[in-house]
């Protein structure tokens, strides 16, 4: 067939020489100025939540800015729509910000004054947290509770409060709503707590030392174990404040336990359902999550004795606004409408898991004579 010609006579190009002849698009040129990052948004309402969260706290004594900042969030959540154009800064911060600020936890937990507390508090301590943490998975089993919330109420309510739902979180297959269920219970039994237990040590007539070690081995949040420590009075306070130290050492083989079950039980089932290749080559969790050994790390430093005093105090506060700035971004999550519908179950657990640690420190403590 022959070639088209143009009326002077002359070949029209083909597509293929046109194509040739002009060459590519030419890229287009870089803006000279960066594109906001997606998640820049959300991470700065998060952040700036915290900073109004902690100065809220200074105004009130015993109030820990965790908490203001979670509320605040919640609140948030429930009365108002939250804009989309924040969702992948609200992520980040529930995740990347929270796990930073677990990782400087380890900074006020020096190994030699957890160490000073004596063989029988350590024992109250460690026997406080694996009866409650069985406890609790065990009576959640028992009502109808699936395992990824049973194993976050447990770490919450055993170990450290959000810091512990946190670390479990980062090794199993949680639901958001899961997570914001067991945080949001940690801060209401928590918060009950900070009465309760000084008004009943004073019921059974226990001494400011005593009492001290019980408020560190039953109360959930570290900022909880402040306010109920401090309304005793300062030798309490001091107690409870170490004996609680004590209780997040137990994050970390808490967290690879719960990690190399989950690995166990995932490949497990692959195996069963789809062959053992597949279940070879499925993503597992991590044995022990990056975060739990920077915590480890963290702990480390400060055994040393080798960081001064202002550079713990201000990894102390840029501690306190990350996990602000991650409590903020959880509170969004937390939907009444959702958390009702998910029943009484999870609050009975979280009562039943109070009482449980509340018996077994006070228990140990009587016991053991302390």
């Amino acid at each position: 067939m022959p070639s088209p010609e143009t009326s002077s006579g002359t070949r029209a190009p083909t597509a293929a020489r046109t194509t040739a002849a002009v060459g590519p698009h030419p890229p287009r040129r870089a803006s000279r100025f960066p594109r906001p990052t997606p998640a820049l948004p959300g991470l700065a309402v998060c952040l700036g939540a915290a900073v109004l969260a902690w100065g809220l706290a200074q105004l009130l004594p015993g109030v820990s800015p965790l908490l203001v900042a979670i509320l605040a969030g919640s609140l948030w959540r429930n009365l108002a729509p939250v804009p989309q154009v924040l969702a992948p800064g609200v992520t980040l911060s529930a995740k990347k910000l929270l796990r930073t600020g677990i990782v400087l936890l380890g900074l006020q937990v020096p190994l030699s004054s957890v160490l000073d507390l004596g063989a029988g508090v350590l024992a109250v301590v460690v026997l406080s947290v694996a009866v409650t943490f069985l406890g609790t998975l065990w009576i959640g089993h028992l009502i109808g509770i699936g395992l990824a919330q049973r194993l976050l109420i447990a770490s919450g309510f055993s170990i450290c409060g959000a810091a512990a739902v946190a670390g479990v979180d980062g090794v199993t297959r949680a639901r958001e709503e899961e997570v914001a269920t067991a945080i949001a219970l940690v801060v209401l039994f928590g918060t009950l707590m900070i009465p309760l237990v000084p008004f009943l040590g004073g019921l059974l007539g226990l001494e400011g030392q005593t009492l001290g070690i019980w408020i560190g081995a039953s109360t959930h949040e570290i900022a909880q174990v402040v306010a109920a420590g401090g309304a005793v009075g300062g030798g309490a306070l001091a107690v409870a404040v170490t004996v609680k130290l004590a209780r997040v050492l137990m994050l970390a083989p808490i967290a690879a336990g719960v990690s190399i079950h989950q690995r166990r039980s995932e490949r497990a089932e692959m195996a069963a359902t789809r062959g053992a290749v597949a279940a070879a080559a499925v993503k597992r969790p991590p044995l022990v999550p990056l975060f739990i050994l920077g915590f480890i790390a963290a702990m480390a430093l400060r055994t040393t004795g080798l960081l001064p005093e202002p550079v713990l105090d201000g990894a102390q506060i840029l501690q306190t606004m990350l996990l602000s700035a991650a409590m903020f971004a959880l509170g969004l999550g937390v939907h009444l409408r959702s958390l009702l519908r998910l029943g009484f179950r999870p609050i009975l657990l979280g009562a039943l898991s109070t009482a449980v640690i509340l018996a077994t420190s006070l228990g140990g403590i009587a016991v053991l004579g302390l």
